[in-house]
């Protein structure tokens, strides 16, 4: 099935129900979004000369415009290559060269940042701004075309990775790949009615824009706030107005909102689902959410190569305070969805007891078909028809998965495996202390040795480190503690709000000469 069904099925059912909302105001009614949806596919195909199977970017901030964009695509079964909006010019430049994209939707800024773009990559033939009437009028001002047929395993979308090493990789999602996605959405996350709205806070070029598919489905409103980004005033002020409203966060975005002053006078009876991921929720982090918020949270574990749906911590598993591991289940990932098959293995791929950490691997329809134009490293993340996230985690008796770190940023002290994100878990269940990070820095003797970057709640402070100290004592082993602390303003975080623990490392390499 070709994903732009969804948006064609909502057009029939939900025909004048919001669709596109800007701030507060509704841009497009379903009916209105399909039509202009049809229009641009008429427009790829005749203005542009795109054909099946081709790639055009999307280089956009989030607009309403962002959805046509994308669903467009989708109608001429053109795969769409949606791009971090903060990217660096040069960054735009791989991946539509890497992608042979033909064709490019930019706005504001983007299209001086891209300008030129053209002359250099020579797959490229057109840019378009979809803030510039005319050109973005032109290509909507003939007939609709009817929704193209395709190839469940066609590409509908290339998902880049945030490249943290190396060049990032295309990882290629078939419409298959997205149908799944958003059924399991409704199998495993939430319900969802037209009634209810997403707003868009997070890139769409992302989570969000994942979920904005489900939403879709249901001929649910899409929101984007005035901004085009998370500010936790805006959030609030809008929450006045949309009901049913549900959110994708990385837990920074969730710890932000906490803090807002106005938290407190927020309509959360509009608040509907807060789904998180992306990176490690503290467990004092949830707790001091669900006080706060109520029974608002689902969190999701992902990756682009299997976006959105690995495991999940559901809304119900939030609130099971009587259990007796609540907390280690709170901590964890929550269990395989109900689509998706999910193991823990050694160095040799064998599966590994309850409570043993090694890789996790996956397989299900929600997987890549593999990296765009890159058969080795397809060939190396999907051995053995599995997909090979990188993540270690461990899985419990009862399925729960628990994620210890990236493979990459484990610690290895006087041969022991030592976990950051344990030792980061003790150091937040201090009241001073607002984020930490946990990193190895090479010693003589026991190969690497533990550094925790710390950021206190007031500016400036600095926690006593004999109370860092005692708590780490108190809660894990001896050899796990920190041996030196670095209190700094803030920590480094790429543009989805993850921590960026190679500048850490780099930074103590620096120092050691």
């Amino acid at each position: 099935m070709n994903t732009g069904a969804f948006l064609a099925k909502s057009a029939v059912r939900h025909a004048g129900r919001p669709a596109l909302v800007r701030g507060v105001e509704t841009v497009a009614t379903y009916a209105e979004f399909a039509d202009s949806c049809a229009r641009l596919g008429r427009g790829l195909v005749e203005g542009l000369g795109l054909r099946p199977g081709d790639r055009c970017g999307i280089a956009m901030t989030n607009a309403p415009e962002f959805m046509i964009a994308l669903f467009g695509c989708w109608y001429a079964n053109v795969c769409a290559i949606p791009m971090n909006a903060k990217l660096h010019r040069r960054e735009f430049e791989y991946i539509l060269d890497n992608s042979g994209a033909r064709a490019c939707f930019v706005n504001g800024a983007l299209a001086e940042t891209l300008a030129g773009l053209e002359g250099e990559v020579d797959s490229l033939e057109h840019l378009v701004r979809t803030d510039d009437e005319s050109a973005w009028g032109n290509l909507l001002a003939g007939d609709a075309l009817p929704l193209r047929d395709c190839d469940p395993d066609d590409p509908a979308w290339l998902f880049y990775t945030s490249g943290t090493t190396g060049r990032p990789k295309g990882a290629t999602l078939t419409h298959r790949n997205l149908v799944s996605q958003t059924m399991n959405y409704f199998c495993d996350v939430d319900a969802i009615s037209e009634r209810d709205c997403i707003i868009h806070s997070a890139p769409m070029s992302h989570a969000s824009g994942c979920y904005a598919l489900p939403h879709v489905a249901r001929g649910a409103a899409q929101v984007v706030p005035e901004s085009g980004g998370f500010h936790p005033e805006e959030i609030i002020d809008l929450l006045d107005t949309h009901a049913g409203a549900s959110f994708f966060f990385a837990p920074t975005m969730i710890v932000r909102l906490l803090e807002s002053r106005r938290i407190g006078s927020a309509n959360l009876d509009h608040l509907k689902t807060i789904i998180y991921g992306g990176g490690p929720m503290y467990v004092e982090d949830t707790r001091r959410a669900l006080d706060v918020l109520g029974p608002k949270l689902v969190q999701i574990y992902g990756q682009g190569e299997a976006p959105m749906t690995i495991t999940g911590l559901t809304r119900e598993l939030h609130l099971d305070t009587g259990h007796p591991r609540y907390l280690e289940r709170l901590g964890s990932v929550g269990t395989a969805r109900t689509d998706v098959e999910v193991r823990i293995v050694g160095p040799d791929d064998e599966s590994l007891p309850p409570d043993e950490t090694g890789e996790v691997i996956l397989r299900g329809d929600v997987v890549m078909k593999g990296y765009w134009n890159n058969p080795e490293a397809t060939r190396e993340t999907l051995r053995g028809g599995w997909l090979h996230t990188g993540d270690l985690g461990a899985m419990d008796e009862d399925g729960f998965i628990t994620l210890k770190d990236r493979s990459k940023d484990m610690i290895i002290s006087g041969g022991t495996n030592i976990y950051p994100r344990e030792i980061e878990e003790v150091l937040l269940r201090h009241p001073e202390v607002l984020e930490a990070s946990v990193v190895g820095r090479p010693h003589p003797e026991w190969g690497e040795e533990v550094v925790a970057f710390v950021v206190a709640t007031a500016p400036g402070a600095r926690v006593p480190e004999r109370e860092l100290d005692a708590l780490c004592l108190e809660h894990i082993a001896r050899f796990k503690r920190p041996r030196d602390y670095r209190f700094i303003e803030t920590l480094p975080k790429n543009n989805y709000g993850k921590v960026l623990k190679t500048e850490l490392r780099a930074r103590l390499a620096a120092e050691a000469g």
